[in-house]
């Protein structure tokens, strides 16, 4: 391990027209966000974030989370018509948060801070780690959802939080797809989600900058 853990590639189990319908620029089944890739490989027997990959990882057993190692460099995203720039927050939902917190410090991942308290979705508890210019969110599911019934279960990679300059801009595009604007749980910071109509896999928010992300 040669540095500080950083996402490489997303594999998602969506059609790549569903994510060009919602304004995303995508190159075959390919869709660079920042420096990290896309890779849209269609529907199959997984949904959503099925795997990912991660250059510098200590380890690839990450509590559950299907990984491979990655030696590519960062990739070179766009400006997308949505108005995305970035990945913000890579959310992972996991029935026993200590557990996977472990796990990843282990793996050499930097936590930079933890949170308890209740979240428009439910959940009660976070930690927040930096991965490069990705924050990834590890979240506590929610008590009454199917994850939380399994305390020993696996850890899985949920969601996807877009960083956009003017959520005005996203709304102008996507229109009744975009859920109300909101304070996000970050101070200074508004987020709006992707309704369930646009037919993504995974959960998809987008959120403007402001000075409640962690630090880098």
């Amino acid at each position: 391990m040669s540095g500080q853990p950083t996402v490489d590639q997303l594999r998602i189990a969506d059609d790549p027209s569903a994510w060009a319908a919602v304004g995303f620029e995508v190159n075959g089944n390919l869709c660079e966000v920042g420096g990290v890739r896309l890779l849209l490989q269609g529907p199959g027997p997984g949904r959503g974030i099925t795997s990912w990959s991660v250059r510098d990882a200590g380890s690839l057993e990450l509590d559950g989370l299907e990984t491979e190692a990655s030696h590519e460099p960062p990739a070179a995203g766009i400006r997308h018509p949505n108005g995305v720039v970035s990945i913000d927050h890579l959310v992972v939902l996991t029935p026993d948060l200590d557990r996977t917190t472990a796990t990843l410090r282990d793996a050499g991942f930097d936590l930079r801070r933890t949170r308890e308290a209740e979240t428009p979705g439910g959940s009660t508890r976070q930690a927040f780690f930096r991965m490069g210019e990705v924050i990834l969110e590890i979240v506590q599911a929610p008590e009454g959802t199917k994850l939380a019934a399994d305390p020993h279960g696996p850890s899985r990679l949920w969601g996807i939080s877009f960083l956009v300059d003017e959520l005005s801009d996203t709304g102008d595009l996507l229109g009744p797809l975009l859920g109300e604007p909101r304070d996000a749980v970050q101070p200074g910071r508004r987020i709006a989600t992707l309704r369930g109509e646009a037919g993504l896999g995974p959960a998809i928010a987008f959120m403007t900058p402001g000075p409640g992300a962690i630090p880098a």
